[in-house]
């Protein structure tokens, strides 16, 4: 979780670095040493080649301005001319920025002379043009010839004239965007394949479709700056490419993420999505290397394919995942809400782009959906996050719950042993007990009284032995016998009654607060002989003017009884050992007493544990189902 907060930081310190620049770059004013060309004239041609000399000024030409609307391009026209006046300012070494000029093929010319040329055999028309120019070509004509397939010539941006390194710089600087967040998402995209080898198969579906969706990202914004274009225009082609193989892996690697995080959808809608998208990409990767195999002849058709009908797919995709997402959150899915908020933006700012894309029939230039796309990643890698953070909690919750079965495991095993060994053992001594118990009874009759004293002393040893074999027998089949109602208050009457005289001994007292209507079904001497047990080691650990204070209470179909003393309270690692087989912290204690009576409370679906601190006193808690009325 930590981590993909960071990430989602570290993007918004990149966005806030990134967002600072377009400010600096369009704060420009006109001085001595830099002037905007804010009007041209266009003329529309027919020359199917970069021409060699530019055309004589006629009457044809139209006349326009920067923020008015271009003239249409008249049916069967291919290309323009663009022509304006260089104006005249003070530059030790000037140049000229042309921004935003949509061309397949574009020259440019100045006092008549060609300075610049590009031919581009890939689909990209976008062109930033920047070049040195001569002090004499100041004041001087400069004409444009393009060739485009759009219905207007546009001049997106404005036309500078001023120092070279200047232009440069502010030119570098309005494309450090594109490059600083397709560089970042490219780097965050790499660690995250790197972090995912060390992955288990649970978790590495997820973040592989995550990276493959932020390096496409990455890569859509990169190659789509037209920073490349202008510094390394021999490269075009791999860059469109590249563009193009990127958005093959975005969508497919898309709803793979949202599968994998909510769900296969209404009727395994979005898994059949998916598919489809896999297959689509697979046969437009596919076009796009049998079509340059075939030197470019299938462009349209490839074309159609790649841009139109992958855009509806896209629009498509959009609808079905923002349905899904809202179905999610309304029924209570915080990662869905998280989906919701970066996924509107996104798709309100895709989707209105595409739509106009469509309505301008490829004319408009996408370029506000990277912004979109950052908040809406932000937004996957907080819940790729939360869905890591939430894993890890379960498997901490299934850990503990995992120890503590094996616990009980091995607390049910021991005592399966030791009650099959006590039953055994209980029943094979119990027999020559009674017998050398009557043999000592009728020799204390015939003894003189020196030896009758040793023979009473035997006779007490062999009780106690008996009791510890009755013990042994309870533990190993609590039967209860005959089960009736009982009456809590009442049966702790009797055990007050029994074991107030030993608090007295011990200098401490006993007290009782048991509502008269809390019932429970069981065996009333089963039930006194847990009790006693409990109430008794209280007591043992009792100092001078000790109090064992019992209370009883009912919360719907549970009964709880507190036995609380303030004695002098045991130790964690005492706690934790406390009914196992031969545990005792008394120095001749058995540990026999509450195994019986850990047996009593769970023969009669209850439960015990206790609470305590050294020198301050315990608290034994039992809870036992409540009789049905």
């Amino acid at each position: 979780m930590r981590s993909g907060w960071r990430i989602a930081v570290f993007l918004i310190i990149v966005i806030a670095l990134s967002q600072g620049y377009p400010r600096l770059v369009f704060a420009t004013e006109e001085t001595a040493a830099r002037a905007a060309i804010k009007e041209w004239r266009i003329l529309w041609s027919e020359s199917g080649g970069i021409p060699e000399s530019v055309p004589a000024h006629r009457e044809e030409w139209t006349e326009t301005s920067a923020g008015a609307s271009e003239p249409s391009k008249p049916h069967a026209k291919t290309s323009a001319w663009i022509h304006m006046k260089i104006p005249e300012i003070t530059a030790a070494s000037p140049g000229i920025l042309i921004e935003k000029l949509h061309g397949q093929q574009v020259a440019v010319y100045a006092d008549h002379v060609k300075v610049y040329e590009s031919t581009r055999a890939y689909n990209y028309e976008l062109n930033h043009i920047l070049l040195p120019l001569d002090k004499e070509l100041l004041g001087k004509d400069l004409h444009i010839w393009l060739e485009t397939a759009r219905d207007h010539v546009t001049i997106e941006g404005k036309i500078l004239v001023g120092e070279y390194h200047d232009l440069l710089n502010q030119f570098v600087k309005s494309n450090l965007v594109d490059i600083i967040l397709g560089s970042a998402f490219v780097f965050i995209a790499f660690v995250m394949l790197i972090c995912a080898i060390f992955l288990n198969r649970k978790y590495l579906i997820a973040v592989l479709s995550l990276s493959f969706i932020v390096l496409s990202v990455g890569i859509l914004v990169f190659t789509y700056s037209p920073f490349l274009y202008t510094i390394f225009d021999e490269y075009g082609h791999i860059y469109t490419h590249l563009y193009d193989i990127s958005l093959f892996i975005l969508l497919p690697s898309f709803s793979l993420f949202f599968e994998k995080i909510f769900g296969l959808g209404w009727k395994n809608m979005l898994h059949k999505l998916r598919k489809f998208q896999v297959v689509y990409s697979l046969f437009c990767g596919l076009f796009l290397v049998v079509n340059q195999l075939a030197s470019n002849q299938w462009f349209d058709l490839y074309y159609f394919f790649s841009v139109q009908v992958m855009g509806f797919v896209m629009i498509i995709q959009f609808i079905l995942l923002i349905g899904s997402s809202m179905f999610y959150a309304f029924r209570g899915n915080r990662d869905a809400v998280i989906f919701n908020a970066g996924f509107a933006v996104f798709a309100v700012i895709g989707l209105g782009e595409l739509l106009q894309f469509f309505m301008t029939r490829g004319s408009y230039n996408l370029f506000l959906w990277k912004w979109g796309i950052v908040s809406f990643i932000i937004a996957l890698i907080v819940i790729l996050g939360r869905h890591f953070a939430k894993n890890h909690e379960q498997i901490l919750q299934y850990s503990k719950e995992l120890e503590m079965f094996n616990n009980e495991l091995q607390r049910s095993e021991k005592m399966e042993i030791i009650s099959e060994l006590a039953a055994s053992v209980a029943h094979e001594v119990r027999n020559p007990l009674q017998v050398t118990r009557g043999f000592l009874q009728l020799l204390t009759g015939k003894a003189e009284a020196a030896e009758r004293e040793y023979l009473d002393l035997a006779l007490v040893e062999l009780d106690r032995a008996s009791g510890i074999i009755t013990d042994f027998l309870t533990f190993a089949k609590p039967e209860f016998g005959k089960d009736t109602l009982l009456q809590i208050s009442e049966e702790f009457k009797h055990i007050e009654g029994i074991l107030a005289p030993l608090a007295h001994l011990q200098g401490g007292r006993i007290t009782v607060d048991i509502p008269e209507d809390i019932t429970i079904r069981g065996n009333s001497s089963k039930f006194k002989q847990a009790f006693i047990n409990i109430i008794k080691n209280s007591i043992e650990a009792l100092g001078e003017e000790g109090v064992v204070h019992i209370r009883c209470y009912q919360q719907q179909n549970q009964v709880f009884i507190h036995v609380v003393d303030n004695g002098e309270g045991m130790g964690a690692d005492v706690i934790a050992r406390l009914g196992e087989p031969y545990f005792s912290n008394k120095t001749k204690g058995t540990g026999l007493g509450l195994m019986v009576t850990f047996r009593i409370i769970e023969a009669m679906d209850g439960d015990i544990f206790f609470t305590s601190r050294k020198g301050v006193g315990t608290d034994a808690i039992i809870t036992l189902p409540a009789a049905c009325e």
